[in-house]
């Protein structure tokens, strides 16, 4: 590969990276996992990763969740954005 097409590769993969980078404050996504699972990304550095019936589990159990959150406000910590 010449000096050329490398630095030519070199910027687009800079430009690809940066990118990525950008789309990661994109918010919440979900994907179907090789297993069939429903994957959500964007809530933390790894993903969340179910099957169907248990994410309908828990979102049957949405609000008792909120309210254990909100009666348990005092005890829990924020994980700083970065």
């Amino acid at each position: 590969m010449s000096e050329e097409n490398l630095q030519v590769e070199l910027e687009r993969l800079r430009k690809e990276n940066a990118a990525l980078k950008g789309s990661r404050g994109a918010g919440v996504t979900f994907r179907v996992s090789e297993k069939g699972a429903v994957s959500v990304y964007g809530l933390g550095r790894f993903p969340v990763t179910l099957y169907q019936e248990q994410w309908d589990k828990l979102l049957n159990a949405a609000d008792a969740l909120r309210a254990f959150i909100e009666a348990n406000r005092e005890h829990l910590k924020k994980k700083e954005q970065a």
